[in-house]
């Protein structure tokens, strides 16, 4: 599965604690060769150190391990490296198994414990940008779900949306053609008026930022017939895309998307800088990590491929130097930027992604407090 199936329902199913042994696999995988050549070893390698620690573990009962270990060769049999992303994360307890695609790098590690590993999971999916897409036209609306460049088509909650057969006789069909005469038209007013209300419902089940496509008297008549659409995050007055395909309809939205993503990171940047002169911000790891932990912390910005090896004591972080720290206990967590990002989310945070070295002044991560 890619990082964008993780809904609200699957975390808190994969959260939820699990009869011990629940076996964590992640390791990077690489795009492209000569490097992705190195991916098949990498994962026999982690397969080899799941059983060879669940045989060395008094607490797992022979059939339990065996149980277990089918779990493993099955998920490892579905994973397919072609699948270029950046991350791998396998899942297997004695009764079931998931293979997860990670598009953000992934240290190796294997995790035995009574629930499933799922910061990297989590992170890499606050990483994307998720959105929606809202195609018009006279006499058709469709819904399109985006994430990062992607786009899927939503066909469910009423879309793709036509008027009602009934209102659109013979000589309507003749009018249309996305003339300025077909939006004075009562029918299509109430058509949109319906595609509004009827995205205003998906909005409210899935918020997250929108943009909408269609020529300019089609936004104009969406915006007046109903509330929805003036809080769209980005607009394109473009027509004939409202039956896709999804490539054409990404290509021609991508710069509206990519825009307001450089406004969110700026927005960003400007509350930090507003956070430092009435002392509500927070620097480095240690800092954001007692904020986030203590949920003082409205927004966390970090630099995307911020990753950092630490160990949890007496309420601070101590970081570890080397290859994941697992010679110095099983207290280390290997990246703990993403059981952060992880934490700060569970606690209502906004996270924010940034370029590298964009917070340099701020060892690569800072905060905004509520208090």
């Amino acid at each position: 599965m890619d990082s964008n199936d993780l809904t609200p329902e699957v975390l808190r199913r994969l959260r939820r604690p699990r009869p011990y042994p629940a076996v964590s696999l992640t390791m990077p995988t690489h795009r492209h060769e000569p490097l992705n050549e190195e991916d098949p070893v990498r994962l026999r390698n982690v397969l080899s150190e799941a059983v060879h620690r669940m045989e060395a573990d008094p607490d797992v009962p022979k059939a339990t391990r065996q149980a277990v270990r089918v779990q493993l060769d099955r998920a490892v049999a579905e994973v397919d490296l072609r699948h270029k992303l950046d991350g791998l994360l396998i899942l297997a307890d004695a009764q079931e198994h998931q293979v997860w695609y990670l598009p953000r790098d992934t240290p190796e590690s294997v995790v035995i414990s009574d629930t499933f590993l799922t910061r990297n999971l989590v992170a890499a999916t606050a990483q994307l940008h998720r959105y929606w897409v809202l195609s018009v036209a006279a006499d058709r609306a469709t819904l399109w779900n985006g994430v990062g460049d992607s786009l899927h088509e939503h066909r469910a909650d009423g879309f793709p949306m036509t008027p009602p057969e009934e209102t659109w006789d013979v000589e309507r069909e003749e009018r249309i053609g996305d003339t300025p005469s077909t939006f004075m038209d009562e029918e299509t007013r109430k058509f949109l008026r319906s595609v509004d209300d009827a995205f205003a419902a998906v909005l409210a089940a899935h918020p997250r930022p929108f943009h909408l496509v269609g020529v300019a008297p089609a936004l104009a008549l969406l915006e007046d017939a109903g509330t929805t659409s003036r809080s769209a995050a980005g607009r394109l007055a473009k027509g004939g895309l409202s039956e896709g395909p999804a490539h054409v309809l990404g290509k021609a939205v991508r710069p509206v998307v990519q825009e307001y993503a450089r406004g969110e990171e700026r927005e960003a940047l400007v509350r930090l800088d507003d956070a430092k002169g009435r002392r509500t911000f927070a620097a480095g790891l240690d800092e954001v990590w007692d904020a986030v932990r203590e949920r003082r912390a409205g927004l966390v910005a970090v630099e995307e491929h911020f990753q950092r090896s630490a160990r949890v004591g007496e309420g601070h972080l101590m970081p570890v130097d080397g290859d994941g720290g697992e010679a110095l206990g099983r207290e280390v967590q290997d990246d703990i930027v993403d059981e952060l990002v992880e934490t700060a989310l569970d606690g209502g945070a906004q996270v924010v992604f940034l370029d590298d070295d964009v917070l340099d002044d701020h060892h690569r991560i800072a905060a905004v407090l509520r208090y």
